[in-house]
């Protein structure tokens, strides 16, 4: 198949747009006689006027030869082995071309399909995800190579799957969450047969490996289109698939409001996408917090922490890591006080978290009506009573007014009852300076009270 050609006069694509240390990669291929090209969402990118995050190469050469020809470099994967050369912190994936997997000829399951023969570019082309993402820029010719309609579907901002829908949704269930997440991020429109195929074999999902399957949520719900990918998830059913609590709540909201945009949920994660827009990625534990703060906030009405807790215990059942999950319920806990100015607020305040919690505060507050200038408030006067307070009974204590008296070790001391006629200890120590000094006039009384037995009395 011909591919469509741009020529550099054609796309926006410009070697200064292109990491340098990505071009001595790709040149250094080129001179040891290997075609190498940079390809898949650092292209979608560049053509989008955009900066990648990442790059991308493809190659002719096999992964030992890519190995070869770069000192730094580290081969890795088993089954789908990648170079990755690194400079210093930096690592470039190198991936040879590869050709798409077999078809199923016994109606096997296409998930355990092996797809990993070394193939051309077209074959590499046809074996990618979705349209968008299968272009290849040539450093030597400055060209733009399309095997399959992707600069068509960038410019209707389309995300439309390479050959048939329905199979390629099976062969990889997780394409479902990132057709979701390229649809969020780029704003495109996903292409009716692939919305289709999504809505047919959502169920699919369960089969994912776990690990993946979190990595792409995040990777979804962390962006700065969180919201409208939160929206798509449900509307395409894969929201029900992966946390179900939290579809529930949506549709119950949405009920009342009639539109998915109109929930707290949703404007929750619309706060946190302008966030995520402005200052970059946010700590993982906040964005599970604000995906669930309207949840959490419910169950806390309800006045049930076993329904609280149930949340938590669900989101680990999915395969989310447990310091997350416990991070995040030490900012909705949090939450739940600030918002109702409890008299937990003051000793929250001094926690190593309350930063974070009041962060998380900033993206409720404008949706549930809460004044976070009423917090700040709050808690000041709350520290600063308590700071008199403290003074207060700090003077207490050194003017010897205050209740409690610091108990010597060891307990309480018992005083020996002294027997009859006999002066108790007590009371010869008050004696003493009376025994002391009638001593220099007269050292014979002191013989005469020690024979009576009294404490004796030292000269001195």
């Amino acid at each position: 198949m011909e591919p469509s050609i741009l020529e550099r006069s054609g796309h926006p694509i410009s070697r200064r747009d292109i990491d340098a240390n990505v071009l001595k990669v790709l040149y250094r291929l080129i001179a040891s006689e290997h075609i190498a090209y940079l390809v898949g969402g650092s292209v979608r990118d560049l053509m989008m006027g955009r900066r990648p995050k990442d790059f991308d190469v493809a190659t002719s050469a096999h992964p030992q030869e890519v190995r070869d020809t770069f000192r730094n470099s580290r081969m890795i994967g088993r089954r789908f082995r990648l170079v990755h050369v690194f400079f210093g912190a930096q690592n470039i994936e190198v991936a040879t071309f590869r050709r798409p997997s077999e078809e199923p000829s016994d109606g096997s399951d296409p998930m355990i399909r092996q797809d990993n023969t070394f193939g051309t570019p077209e074959e590499d082309a046809f074996r990618r995800d979705f349209t968008v993402n299968s272009l290849f820029y040539d450093p030597r010719t400055f060209q733009v190579i399309d095997y399959t309609g992707g600069v068509a579907d960038l410019e209707a901002r389309l995300i439309r799957t390479i050959g048939d829908p329905d199979l390629r949704m099976r062969e990889d269930p997780v394409r479902m969450i990132r057709a979701v997440r390229f649809a969020a991020k780029l704003e495109f429109e996903i292409e009716q047969a692939t919305a289709s195929a999504i809505r047919r074999h959502c169920r699919d999902l369960v089969k994912a490996s776990t690990p993946r399957m979190v990595e792409e949520i995040f990777r979804t719900i962390g962006t700065h289109g969180s919201a409208r990918a939160l929206v798509l998830m449900e509307q395409l059913g894969l929201l029900e698939v992966l946390l179900e609590p939290l579809s529930r709540h949506l549709r119950s909201s949405m009920e009342a409001r009639e539109d998915f945009a109109l929930t707290p949920t949703v404007r929750h994660l619309a706060a946190l996408g302008e966030t995520i827009a402005r200052h970059g990625e946010q700590p993982r534990p906040m964005v599970l917090a604000c995906l669930f703060a309207d949840l959490y906030l419910a169950r806390a009405r309800e006045n049930d922490p076993e329904q609280r807790a149930e949340v938590i215990r669900n989101l680990q059942s999915r395969g989310f890591a447990r310091g997350e999950c416990e991070q995040m319920r030490l900012l909705l806990d949090a939450l739940v006080h600030m918002t109702g100015l409890t008299r937990h607020v003051r000793r929250i305040a001094r926690r190593p978290y309350y930063a974070e919690a009041r962060r998380l505060l900033e993206f409720v507050a404008p949706v549930d009506g809460i004044g976070v200038p009423e917090l700040d408030r709050f808690v000041a006067e709350r520290n600063e009573n308590g700071g008199v307070r403290r003074r207060a009974s700090a003077v207490e204590g050194q003017n010897g007014g205050g209740r409690k008296r610091r108990r010597r070790r060891g307990g309480r001391r018992h005083r020996r009852r002294a027997p009859e006629g006999v002066a108790s200890v007590s009371e010869a120590a008050a004696t003493k300076p009376r025994l002391e000094a009638r001593d220099v006039a007269a050292p014979a009384e002191e013989t005469v009270a020690n024979e009576t037995g009294c404490v004796r009395v030292h000269e001195r």
